[in-house]
């Protein structure tokens, strides 16, 4: 499948249906959703692979890398409305995945993913609650040994401190996330705004 064709298929899967402000449950867009999982397609980190999606929400990622061939997909949320969304959309798209409904916190959380190659995400940047990225990072370098995730721009430094003694960024991508009004505060039908996607190595 073609980096357009993903784009656009994407763009078929179903938003919330109920957003949380708290849980900061905004889709991801299927243009930067394609971008970063295409990107780990080139680098050989999603075809073949077991990759799991911590935070999954929709689905979209977790949809997106099982389209290009992963070899097995799994999608962890907490909230059992989005799965139900994200369930909806998998099927809706042909896509096999395994939605586990669970907070990331759960300490019998890494027994239930098992093996994995690969952790794609779209954390929480914090705008609710402060340091909400924390335990998706800390549970994805404990996961897999190699992580894509979508961060605020200029985040980039402090990943690298929070994570130097365990993994490294091997790649910084930059690109844009747009969120369309989802929540009575928000003020504009359309924000847009720099984000970076990161790859994520974990050291020997």
């Amino acid at each position: 499948m073609k980096l357009k064709q993903l784009e656009m298929t994407l763009q078929k899967a179903a938003g919330y249906a109920k957003p949380r402000p708290s849980l900061e449950q905004y889709m991801t867009p299927a243009p930067l959703a394609a971008r970063m999982l295409y990107h780990a397609l080139m680098k050989g980190d999603i075809e073949g692979k077991n990759v799991c999606d911590l935070g999954s929400g929709t689905g979209v990622l977790a949809i997106g890398a099982a389209l290009l061939g992963a070899n097995s997909v799994k999608g962890v949320e907490k909230d059992p409305n989005a799965v139900a969304v994200a369930t909806a959309n998998a099927e809706l798209l042909g896509a096999e995945v395994e939605f586990i409904v669970s907070d990331i916190l759960d300490a019998t959380l890494p027994d239930k993913i098992g093996a994995c190659d690969t952790i794609i995400m779209n954390p929480p940047f914090g705008a609710q609650k402060v340091h909400a990225d924390r335990p998706f990072i800390d549970l994805a370098i404990k996961t897999a040994p190699v992580v894509y995730s979508i961060f605020n721009a200029g985040s980039t430094q402090f990943v690298k401190a929070f994570i130097r003694k365990r993994a490294e960024v091997s790649e910084q991508v930059g690109s844009a996330f747009a969120i369309k009004r989802t929540f009575a505060f928000h003020t504009r039908d359309v924000l847009e705004f720099e984000v970076e996607i990161l790859r994520l190595v974990r050291k020997q």
